[in-house]
């Protein structure tokens, strides 16, 4: 019994299970608007976007790369979309001019963030530019086409069907929530059950066996960068929608607090080991931390400084833990 106990307790995802849980109870205890309907739909709301990043990073990280590009693509991508749903695409010298529907705007958007998920990939896996610089670069370029497209302003007004992707409800429930539901839903399923999820682990875990054993490593690879845009990509969707406009700086930042959630929910940063479960517990963490500061008015530049503190505290346990599994 006690043996049994002891390993389920030493399951990566359960340690921060309870540390979520512990950080629930002193937050409610702390805040009296913390506890309430309200409350706990605002955090899943927030804690969706986070959650639609941090699936597609925990796949990088699991391969033993690393992605910093997710907040600009997530920029670029929203952008785009909110553009082409506003002022559509014309050809002056065509006199042609081409409206977008909203699935069409949509699509643009997956299509940009599959495109630079894939730009990242094939300068990892082509060119063997490490994942740091390789997505380093990218988070630049794509913040820099966020700022030519847009000139630096917000493009605002973009409907009913736009904005309901972000603030609308569905069986009671947010549509950004019902999103991540069904992106976590799909990607746990993929890494559990399907020959590629088993690879991305095997890759993390012995990049040099993985190519013995006949594993296509580069493409992999490349797949788990593409997947990480498109998952950016509908990040972006969320965040334009819910706030009705594209921000230029939109997603800064962002890569921080998705790198935190898959690193607190156990993942390990040298690869092969780590669970979209975990990523979910971690991404709440997140998002209970950043809300319950917010309520009892910790000023943001103190925020930062735990937040930093959490993660650091994350990485040690995660170097320290004796016996590192797989789930």
């Amino acid at each position: 019994m006690k043996k049994n106990f002891k390993v389920i307790i030493d399951k990566p995802v359960i340690k921060p299970l309870i540390a979520l849980l512990l950080m629930v109870g002193v937050m409610s205890v702390l805040s009296g608007n913390f506890a309430t309907t309200d409350n706990f739909f605002n955090v899943l709301r927030q804690v969706s976007v986070n959650l639609c990043i941090s699936v597609g990073m925990t796949m990088v990280i699991l391969t033993g790369g690393i992605d910093l590009s997710v907040g600009s693509i997530l920029a670029l991508s929203g952008a785009v979309a909110a553009g082409l749903s506003k002022n559509g695409f014309s050809f002056p010298a065509a006199d042609l001019y081409v409206g977008f529907t909203f699935w069409g705007c949509i699509l643009a958007a997956l299509l940009i963030g599959a495109a630079l998920g894939s730009f990242n990939g094939w300068m990892i896996t082509r060119f063997k530019v490490p994942p740091f610089v390789a997505t380093l670069a990218m988070l630049t370029i794509a913040r820099g086409l966020t700022m030519l497209y847009t000139k630096g302003f917000p493009i605002t007004g973009l409907g009913e069907s736009f904005s309901f992707l972000g603030t609308g409800w569905f069986l009671g429930v947010p549509m950004p929530v019902w999103v991540a539901l069904l992106i976590v839903a799909f990607f746990a399923f993929f890494m559990l059950k399907t020959r590629t999820g088993r690879y991305i682990y095997a890759i993390g875990g012995n990049k040099k066996a993985s190519l013995l054993s006949g594993i296509k490593v580069n493409n992999i690879i490349l797949w788990v960068y593409t997947l990480a845009g498109i998952l950016s990509a509908v990040a972006g969707l969320m965040v334009t929608a819910r706030l009705d406009s594209a921000q230029p700086n939109a997603g800064s930042g962002y890569e921080l607090d998705s790198i935190a959630a898959v690193i607190i929910g156990g993942t390990s940063l040298s690869g092969g080991k780590g669970s979209i479960a975990g990523t979910v517990v971690g991404a709440l963490i997140i998002g209970v931390l950043n809300n319950g500061l917010v309520l009892l008015n910790v000023s943001p530049f103190w925020q930062q400084v735990i937040k930093g503190f959490v993660i650091l505290g994350a990485v040690i346990l995660d170097k320290v833990s004796p016996g590192k599994s797989e789930n």
